[in-house]
């Protein structure tokens, strides 16, 4: 059922950010990591001995890890042979392709093109300018070599593949790596069961498909920190990349975090997030519809609408109910709907968008009347969604832009993954005689403030032979 809160409440509740390291931790998953280890730690803790492990022993920590987390021995297969880590095979890849359904393969390829298109938009260009004295640009240089995460969970998710790949390739990205979860469950939409029985890695047919399709270079099916792990050091088969990418579990989450530094990560993914406003002239039937695909993510998700309007937050619970009742997740939904979601009633639009500005949601829809009359107000956000056929879902696979966008709050500084975050701006400084001789004494000044007499008499060393030898070059 989608509980209702006023303002004030939703502030305490639904709409307050937790901290990321202040997210709670079930029981069942402590009581996990003791039995993993042997003695009680945080996930923090188990963490870092995942990450120095792999670290310190390469690839027998990612076999041990492996056959510890995901009861899948990365030695050998069924036959003896050699594994893992090595990637999966070229092969195997484009087989995927051929083993999903041709509808399936036609909207990959559709969502590809769209995203691919959709980045190409996106100016990308290094520049330079003599107006300050000599030349002054800057040169734009993409990654060498990212690392993708794809998380396996509950669902396999191929639009993770192409919303990360495709902009990677657009921007130039030479190597691209995907790690993803192994996964022993035979997935519905096969024609084949997964596995080497049937010629196939343990992983989803649909996600090797959406690599080929996104002309990804490596794949390895590895999950939680331990890929994190081998994407940030490296180990005897695996090279390390120089940034990494993906959502993942919290895991995956302080993996990101504690390998910081050592490579680039686009950011700490949370629970995904969609807040949608609406008037009285919304299609509840829509909106509840909306709210379901964004609850049915995972427990932690949060879909909350924002509503000036008493009677559409009535007809809303009631299509809740029931469409919810025709849904294969409808248990994740309810627990997401119970903790995490509600309809909030709000004075007017205004307060409306006021609460979302505050949360800064990953994604905020518009059903309103006139949406481009209230984005202009909207300050903080992922992605918004104008209008009630520019529905999220649409976003999530099809619409272009990549779905993968801040969360937990974040949208008040960061933004949606794109281009500009698989490349490296190199600053050019080619100044002239003149210019140097200028402004050489204004550095030795500020060099003597700073008590750095090392910096201040490079400068003047410039300064004075330039003065003496004004036409040397």
């Amino acid at each position: 059922m989608l509980k209702q809160y006023d303002p004030e409440s939703a502030r305490q509740t639904i709409l307050k950010r937790t901290p990321p390291d202040e997210f709670p931790v079930s029981q069942r998953v402590l009581d996990g990591i003791a039995e993993l280890f042997g003695e009680p730690l945080t996930a923090e803790q188990a963490v870092t001995r995942i990450l120095k492990d792999v670290r310190t022993n390469g690839d027998s920590a990612l076999q041990k890890w492996t056959q510890r987390l995901d009861s899948l021995d990365l030695s050998t297969d069924r036959s003896g042979r050699h594994l893992q880590p090595a990637p999966v095979s070229k092969a195997s890849i484009q087989s995927a392709v051929e083993s999903i359904s041709p509808v399936q393969r036609e909207a990959l390829e559709l969502a590809a093109a769209r995203v691919e298109a959709f980045h190409r938009c996106q100016p990308l260009t290094s520049w330079f300018s003599n107006d300050l004295g000599g030349t002054l640009g800057q040169i734009i240089r993409p990654i060498q070599r990212v690392g993708l995460y794809v998380p396996g969970g509950t669902a396999s998710l191929p639009s993770s593949v192409l919303m990360s790949a495709i902009p990677a390739r657009v921007a130039g990205v030479k190597e691209i790596v995907v790690v993803t979860p192994p996964s022993l469950k035979p997935p519905s939409f096969a024609k084949h069961p997964r596995g080497t029985a049937a010629g196939m890695p343990p992983v989803a047919p649909i996600i090797l498909a959406a690599c080929a399709i996104a002309n990804v270079d490596e794949v390895y099916l590895l999950g939680g920190a331990q890929a994190i792990g081998a994407l940030a050091y490296g180990t005897e088969t695996i090279r390390a990349v120089d940034k990494i990418f993906g959502p993942g579990n919290l895991f995956v989450t302080l993996a990101k975090r504690q390998v910081y530094g050592v490579v680039g990560v686009d950011g700490l993914a949370g629970p995904t997030e969609t807040v949608v406003i609406a008037d009285e002239s919304a299609n509840p039937s829509w909106v509840a519809a909306d709210l379901l695909a964004q609850a049915e993510h995972d427990l932690l998700a949060s879909a909350i609408l924002l509503t000036p309007s008493q009677a559409l937050i009535e007809k809303v619970k009631i299509e809740t109910a029931r469409q919810m009742e025709q849904l294969g997740r409808a248990e994740i939904i309810a627990a997401s709907l119970e903790s995490r979601g509600g309809a909030v009633l709000t004075r007017d639009l205004d307060e409306a968008v006021q609460l979302a500005n505050e949360y800064a949601p990953e994604h905020l829809g518009l059903s309103v009347r006139d949406p481009w009359r209230w984005v202009e107000k909207v300050r903080n956000a992922g992605g918004v969604f104008m209008g009630e056929h520019s529905f999220e879902v649409l976003g999530d696979y099809l619409a272009g832009p990549s779905h993968v966008m801040p969360t937990g709050g974040s949208a008040r500084f960061a933004s949606p993954l794109n281009v500009w975050d698989f490349v490296k701006i190199v600053s050019l400084v080619a100044l002239d005689e003149s210019t140097a001789q200028a402004i050489g004494s204004s550095a030795a000044t500020i060099a003597d403030a700073e008590g750095l007499d090392g910096h201040e008499n490079a400068a003047l060393l410039r300064v004075r032979h330039l003065h003496e030898n004004p036409r040397s070059s």
